[in-house]
């Protein structure tokens, strides 16, 4: 059995938001409820619709923001209550790669520099063996020796995607949270970005967290999958079981917008989401999905559901099992 190498425990991440001037402020809580592990080797998936917290939690992973609620261990350390010092040294363990990569890279600094820069700040290397190693990464993203001293507008996206990876990995870390890293390229290169990311995952045993809106994208990179809805984490399990089996209603839904190739299996339904999403600053009482869901009865609009097992998985769904038949 592999190491864990993170472990979130219940994290939650609140926001004070100002309503106007007389009205005082509302909690928009972002984020609720997480509980996840990476271990090497093994991409994790975060998916749901824009707002549902996807980019808050990669923050919190990344230590760029502190959980308001919960743990967060990495490396056997819970950063959650960690001094600055402490969070500081552990950054280089987590490491990020950014949706768009035209605005990701400094258009003022050669790819050399981009990729020396981490190594200048958070090491005591010199300058040649900065450059030999930013040189080896760059063969490795299947970059050429003469882009390390180009700019980053001479490359396409998907070659500034690239460049941005492999500045990711020039520190060696060990789990890398990617942030929609191919939402914003070309669909004929995406496969390539993806192909690559596996290879390197292979290589240097990385852990990924996977942040996506495109459901075919996680069904070719992820061992296991995660489904948030406005800040909370309604169904989490194996790839294989989410896509074949889906128990929350809202998992359901999105993969009935995947658009598929031939056709449906004799007496599968089409189901949909009618409503919109909705505020996080106002959500409704008992399971915020109950409003936009054919399953809802009486307790869905009272209690909001705890996360429990169920077929396999994690799922905070009342009618978890009717959902499966």
């Amino acid at each position: 059995m592999k190491p864990v190498l993170l472990e979130a425990r219940d994290l939650a991440r609140h926001y004070a938001i100002r309503t106007g001037w007389f009205s005082g402020t509302k909690t928009l809580k972002a984020v609720e409820n997480a509980s996840f592990t990476l271990e090497p080797g093994r991409t994790l998936a975060v998916v749901g619709e824009s707002g549902c917290g996807k980019s808050t939690l990669a923050r919190l992973v990344t230590m760029i923001e502190p959980p308001t609620r919960g743990s967060l261990w990495i490396d056997g350390t819970d950063v959650a209550k960690a001094d600055d010092e402490t969070r500081r040294k552990l950054r280089p363990v987590v490491q990020m790669v950014f949706q768009n990569p035209y605005a990701s890279l400094n258009p003022r600094k050669k790819v050399g520099t981009i990729l020396e820069e981490p190594l200048e700040i958070n090491t005591k290397l010199r300058a040649a063996e900065r450059s030999e190693r930013a040189r080896s990464m760059m063969a490795r993203v299947g970059l050429r020796p003469e882009h390390y001293s180009r700019y980053p507008h001479m490359f396409s996206g998907g070659q500034r995607q690239r460049i941005a990876i492999a500045r990711a990995l020039m520190l060696h870390p060990r789990i890398v949270v990617a942030d929609e890293p191919v939402s914003a390229l070309d669909v004929s290169i995406r496969a390539q970005v993806l192909n690559l990311m596996m290879d390197l995952q292979k290589e240097f045993e990385l852990a990924y967290m996977f942040i996506s809106h495109d459901l075919s994208v996680v069904r070719h990179i992820a061992d296991e999958v995660m489904v948030m809805y406005l800040g909370r984490p309604v169904e989490r399990g194996a790839r294989d079981l989410i896509f074949e089996d889906a128990r929350h209603p809202y998992t359901r839904a999105l993969l009935a917008s995947t658009p598929k190739v031939g056709a449906r299996k004799p007496g599968e339904k089409r189901f949909r989401i009618h409503g919109e999403l909705p505020s996080p600053l106002n959500p409704p009482p008992g399971c915020a999905f109950h409003r936009r869901c054919p399953y809802a009865t009486e307790i869905c609009q009272r209690v909001q559901p705890e996360s429990r097992p169920v077929a396999g998985r994690l799922v905070e769904c009342h009618h978890a099992e009717q959902v499966g038949q």
